[in-house]
């Protein structure tokens, strides 16, 4: 890989991604030292975070290195999409209309709700007993 790149932070949930792209790769992507198909092996999940490289259409033309801590699986899918997003619009800002199109700029703000006191859940309350 080369040593020029661009950066990209993405958040989802409680997940953090820290996405860098190098220009003039092989396509080749690693998700904390391991490869993409073996961190993410749920199917779909791939496809979904490669998303921002099909908008732009750049699969296979940059190789990719993530950094991803907290959350589930859901969430980290989610950071590095937004990652990705963010660091091809550095790389490529005329990207910007398309990827706003594609609803790839938008931070998922929703988080879990906390519990709240007497209550079992953040809204379930205990079953109501007349006797």
């Amino acid at each position: 890989m080369s040593t020029q790149y661009f950066e990209g932070v993405g958040r989802r949930k409680t997940s953090t991604a820290r996405v860098r792209i190098y220009p003039g790769g092989a396509g080749e992507v690693v998700v904390n030292d391991k490869a993409l198909t073996e961190y993410f092996p749920r199917v779909g999940d791939a496809t979904d975070l490669m998303l921002p490289l099909e908008v732009a259409g750049l699969q296979g033309s940059l190789d990719m290195t993530v950094l991803v801590k907290g959350g589930g699986i859901t969430g980290q899918t989610g950071a590095v999409r937004l990652g990705l997003a963010r660091a091809l619009l550095k790389y490529q800002p005329e990207l910007r209309p398309a990827m706003r199109k594609a609803g790839l700029l938008t931070r998922d703000a929703r988080e879990k709700e906390r519990k709240k006191p007497g209550l079992k859940r953040a809204r379930k309350a205990p079953t109501y007993t007349k006797r």
